[in-house]
């Protein structure tokens, strides 16, 4: 008698343990407080159950009873309303960051553009300095006035018997100094380059000077025929 007491007790403790250890294994799932998640992330504004929080959260939840009709099944409900709430959302604060985000990777990306730009345009500009193709516009005029002047200033010195030479020696020391810029300019390379459009400037202005030799040689050049 006394075994069968024992052996009932044990099979009534089995019993009773069966279901606590299958509950314990199965993965809980709390509706209620995924609501409350959502409602603070982006989902919707909602939250369970409806009458706990309408009476204890009201202001928290934004909570509001209104009267629904719905044949026998009419009477009062509660619906919730974000801007009632006197809280707010947690993504709110997300979507800002990432937007300072996106304007920071934004405003990367236009850098690295400019920066390419400048690069290709320096490229540009490395390819310009590395060819002069002006020189060969000028080269012809600066070939006539050089001859010019050499002839013009041998011309002085034969006239005057040598006289003259403190005039041709310094028309003659411009005008090294001129040729040697305009060589200067026409140099390509490392170091020397410049755009065509600088070196056209440069040539221009380096035709004006020799021009001013041209007429101041040949100024001279009268003062001998003239006094010699």
């Amino acid at each position: 008698m006394q075994v069968r007491n024992i052996t009932r007790a044990l099979l009534c403790m089995l019993i009773l343990a069966i279901p606590f250890s299958s509950f314990s294994q199965r993965p809980a799932r709390d509706k209620e407080k995924e609501k409350q998640w959502k409602s603070m992330e982006n989902g919707p504004w909602d939250f369970a159950p409806d009458w706990y929080y309408y009476f204890l959260h009201n202001k928290y939840s934004g909570a509001e009873m209104y009267w629904k009709w719905a044949g026998f099944n009419s009477g009062f409900r509660v619906r919730f309303k974000e801007k009632d709430s006197d809280v707010k959302r947690i993504m709110p604060t997300r979507v800002t960051a990432e937007e300072t985000q996106r304007q920071k990777v934004k405003k990367v990306e236009t850098e690295c553009k400019y920066i390419e730009e400048l690069y290709k345009e320096e490229l540009v500009r490395e390819a310009d300095r590395s060819v002069d193709l002006t020189y060969a516009s000028y080269k012809d005029e600066f070939d006539r006035m050089q001859d010019c002047i050499t002839d013009g200033l041998l011309y002085c010195m034969k006239k005057s018997n040598g006289k003259l030479k403190y005039q041709v020696d310094e028309l003659s020391r411009q005008n090294e100094i001129l040729c040697s810029g305009i060589a200067y300019i026409h140099k390509t390379g490392v170091g020397y380059g410049l755009e065509n459009a600088k070196r056209q400037q440069a040539y221009e202005e380096a035709k004006t000077k020799m021009q001013k030799l041209v007429n101041q040689t040949a100024h001279l050049c009268a003062v001998a025929a003239t006094h010699y």
